[in-house]
């Protein structure tokens, strides 16, 4: 749930992810994966090589494929220039000429046309909305490509560790820098980013002489100086990505890696409920949606809902900096008696589609898909199928309840009141303020929101609204250095479809012809989708269309994704252990089973 993208002058957190590090499949396999790993120790049946090229940068892939002997296919795929080793290709299929495989978690896949002599495989990597041509040659070699030369020795302990944490855009990033010295003084050294699970990201030059630490990462645009304080404790300096400057601090530290913050509601195999893997179509938008149904052993036919994911490209269980909040939603709620389908967005995941194409009202349709889904199974009471939006998802659940007479209630979990652009505008100014600017800093960036707004609003020819953006953009960042890469990654995220649909988009008029049982939750420290501006909204609008069975409820100090929170600022989501507070779970399931009549 990176929810509800902010446009800022340059946009976002600072990305370390690797290229090919979190990504998942969105087609489904003609035959079930193998339940194990590829055999590793045996020699892959094929071994392709090819090269993903960003912005200017080169990841070399290796992609290994073995056969069992039931013809069934399994594979790893392997960034050389980023570490990464042994991923497993999820699903992987290679049938009728045609490559298809993704990575087990994240947003991305690959889907490629083999050459008539077998030699060569032309294709595209999707990931985060994003393609990218990948060509893939045949190789001889099963071991693929060498590693860099800059890579130490996995195996042996490093010499020195340091340990810090980047903020940028309102979320706070942890980092280990880890260096190896060999016999002759040369230094090597990798980088983990522990809260995006990314690890043992490749450091191409590194220089630590007179107290002065400098390195580079080629492969993500970044690079790194600092200067070391007297007691040789501490490194003070700035972390530069593709045109942007953070403060980083680093701490030495006599440990490897960063402890990792524990989950403790996410829940443990075997349930005491049931779970299927199931499938479903929205023929009309010609797309399949993957998911996952959890009902309980017996009491059929229960009362269900459907989970709808906030903003970006979600995973069926909303999977962000290593939460999970709908399968502990879906957890809780199942064994309170409530059937739950939860599923992959379109283009994520095992569900196939185009998600950089589409808007709310698109995935508005997949939910509607999913209702109908439901309806098909003899254990659901068909007059008790509810939804459950979270952030966007608050905004899509009152669409597909006025499209839907069978949508019987909705909870709207941090769901906007009011149109984009105002949410936006409060959602940055109430950020920089827990982030410590100031109001002349806050006012100066508003306007240019307003700008560029203005712009992705009124402009509808796609090349005017650009050439004016980047006009914006390079006399607003000329202060701030701001490099061609971060303006151009400005202008694509502003011109989509899924924010010019969202800026312009209110849902109080949605909203109003509701006539279905509603509950609206916010947490009071959520500083995305802030309570004081959007559930008075949401309040007055359900008034107005005459709908009497609402509720209304302000949860004391939770977040956007309502976990208890000290300041509500998106940097302290990855540092609490608590996915979704008791309360907020307790709130929601006792106002479902009050109105599905099962206590």
């Amino acid at each position: 749930m990176q929810d509800f993208i902010k446009i800022l002058l340059i946009a976002g957190a600072v990305a370390l992810l690797a290229v090919v590090g979190m990504t998942m499949l969105s087609h489904k396999p003609a035959k079930p994966p193998m339940p194990n790993k590829p055999a590793t120790t045996q020699a892959p049946k094929e071994v392709w090589q090819g090269a993903l090229e960003i912005s200017g940068f080169k990841a070399r892939l290796v992609l290994r494929i073995w056969e069992a002997t039931d013809g069934t296919l399994t594979g790893n795929l392997e960034s050389v220039d980023q570490g990464g080793k042994n991923t497993p290709a999820d699903n992987l299929t290679f049938q009728g000429g045609v490559l298809r495989f993704g990575i087990k978690t994240g947003q991305g896949q690959y889907e490629g046309t083999v050459k008539e002599d077998g030699s060569e495989i032309s294709g595209t990597w999707t990931q985060f909305g994003r393609s990218f041509p990948l060509v893939f040659h045949k190789s001889d070699n099963t071991a693929g490509l060498p590693d860099s030369k800059q890579s130490p020795e996995s195996k042996k302990a490093p010499t020195q560790v340091w340990q810090g944490a980047l903020v940028a855009g309102g979320s706070k990033l942890r980092l280990v820098l880890k260096i190896w010295e060999a016999t002759d003084s040369t230094l090597t050294a990798k980088v983990d980013s522990p809260d995006q699970g990314a690890m043992d990201l490749p450091v191409d030059t590194i220089s630590f002489k007179e107290k002065k630490l400098s390195f580079e990462m080629n492969m993500l645009g970044a690079s790194y100086e600092g200067v070391l304080n007297e007691s040789g404790t501490e490194i003070s300096g700035t972390f530069k990505q593709r045109g942007a400057s953070f403060p980083l601090v680093l701490k030495k530290s006599d440990q490897a890696a960063l402890a990792e913050v524990k989950h403790p509601q996410e829940p443990k195999k075997p349930y005491p409920y049931k779970e299927e893997e199931i499938v479903f179509a929205n023929a009309k938008a010609g797309v399949k949606l993957a998911g996952t149904l959890t009902m309980p052993k017996s009491g059929s036919p229960f009362p269900a809902v459907v989970l709808i994911t906030g903003s970006g490209p979600q995973n069926r269980d909303e999977e962000l900096l290593g939460h999970k909040p709908f399968l502990v939603l879906a957890d809780y709620l199942t064994r309170r008696g409530i059937a739950v389908l939860r599923f992959d967005d379109r283009g994520v995941g095992k569900s196939t589609g185009d998600f950089s194409k589409a808007t709310s009202a698109d995935f508005a349709t997949d939910a509607l898909a999913a209702v109908e889904y439901l309806k098909t199974r003899k254990e659901i009471n068909l007059k008790q199928i509810g939804l459950i939006g979270h952030s966007e998802g608050g905004l899509i659940a009152p669409m597909v309840a006025v499209q839907s007479p069978d949508v019987a209630f909705i909870v709207l979990m941090a769901g906007p009141g009011v149109p984009g652009d105002e949410i936006l505008y409060l959602q940055e100014a109430l950020i920089s303020k827990v982030m410590g600017r100031n109001e002349e800093e806050i006012a100066k960036n508003r306007e240019v929101q307003k700008r560029m707004y203005a712009v992705v609003k009124e402009e509808k020819d796609q090349v005017a609204a650009e050439q004016k953006l980047r006009e914006i953009l390079k006399d607003a960042s000329a202060k701030m250095s701001a490099s061609e890469d971060a303006i151009n990654a400005q202008i694509e995220q502003s011109l989509s479809p899924w924010f010019r649909y969202f800026l312009n988009y209110d849902p109080r008029p949605t909203l109003q012809k509701v006539k279905c049982p509603v509950l609206a939750i916010n947490g009071e420290k959520d500083l995305q989708v802030p309570p004081q501006q959007n559930l008075p909204e949401i309040e007055k609008a359900l008034k107005a269309g005459g709908n009497s069975d609402y509720s209304i409820v302000k949860l004391p100090s939770l977040n956007h994704l309502f976990q208890t929170s000290k300041t509500g600022a998106p940097s302290e989501y990855a540092q609490i252990e608590e996915t979704i507070a008791p309360v907020a779970l307790e709130t929601m399931g006792n106002w479902i089973l009050q109105h599905t009549q099962k206590y």
